[in-house]
């Protein structure tokens, strides 16, 4: 397994990674508190913006030192997978963490329905083809684990082809963990009170009808069944080379602060130093002065 992976689990009890990394073997996502605040160091969310807006400058510099490794080598990646019911805030994540880096170094897919052609494919081959090249912090906004998850519930593939796609799952993941690529998987865990609230407020605001989609009453009258398949997708994929973290969601604010801390400390985990320079610094300081 590559190096950048090795310290994945190295983390002191304090850790935002050791908090809420998703404990192994089989998990019952239910008993996950999705209104807990694990390691959050102020008062809620009377100082939730001054919170995050401290995080911004290490996680700009840390991902500009992640995108300056890869100019002239092979640098790693990080991909970082939002999975959650609808509500769950993915799409929030997206704009308040992911938002406050250059968008040159990320690349971000959301996995929709996918098209006749799509389906013709191995379900992982639309995956392989969005992710992240060296020095980008990826995000699958959905992800290739909607196969195990709406797949299993709505029944679109046979029993013994859902049961074979964890292991296929795995294997994709440890070679992309392989090859460099930091796997970061979030359950974004909103509970179905919460959820309830935020499709009144969109169905409620005509500044938010634009986020309701009357399908995601469909997956909300499913829940139970959507929580059992969630937890054999953390129960069977959650190796330590591309480990879940449960990250309570029904405080925004929270969800937004976790997954920040959760990316700085990722990326502060692979050691990455600025790169030498290739080329003579003081023969290119003489040249810019004599111009």
């Amino acid at each position: 397994m590559s190096a950048v992976n090795d310290t994945v689990l190295d983390d002191h009890p304090g850790s935002v990674r050791a908090l809420l990394r998703c404990p192994r073997g089989a998990v019952d996502v239910t008993s996950f508190d999705a209104a807990a605040t694990p390691g959050y160091p102020g008062k809620g969310r009377a100082d939730s913006l001054e919170q995050l807006d401290a995080l911004r400058p290490t996680l700009d510099d840390l991902e500009e030192r992640f995108y300056a490794n890869s100019i002239h080598t092979r640098g790693p990646s990080v991909l970082l997978v939002l999975q959650g019911m609808d509500g769950a805030g993915k799409g929030g994540t997206v704009r308040h963490v992911i938002g406050m880096v250059d968008p040159q170094g990320v690349h971000l897919h959301a996995f929709k329905t996918p098209t006749k052609e799509e389906l013709a494919h191995d379900f992982l081959w639309r995956v392989r083809k969005e992710v992240p090249g060296a020095g980008q912090i990826g995000i699958f906004d959905r992800s290739h684990y909607e196969d195990v998850l709406i797949g299993r519930v709505n029944k679109l593939a046979a029993p013994d082809e859902i049961e074979k796609r964890y292991g296929r799952i795995n294997e994709f993941e440890a070679e992309l963990a392989s090859h460099g690529t930091r796997v970061i998987k979030c359950f974004l865990n909103v509970s179905k009170d919460a959820q309830k609230k935020r499709f009144l407020a969109r169905v409620n605001d005509p500044e938010k009808y634009y986020k309701f989609n009357p399908a995601d009453l469909e997956s909300r009258s499913h829940w139970d069944e959507y929580m059992q398949a969630y937890d054999l997708a953390l129960s069977r994929c959650n190796e330590d080379y591309a480990p879940w973290y449960v990250i309570p969601c029904d405080h925004k604010w929270y969800r937004n602060w976790a997954i920040t801390r959760l990316l700085i400390e990722e990326i502060e985990a692979m050691g990455l130093t600025w790169p030498p320079a290739d080329f003579d610094v003081e023969q290119a300081r003489r040249q810019v002065e004599a111009l």
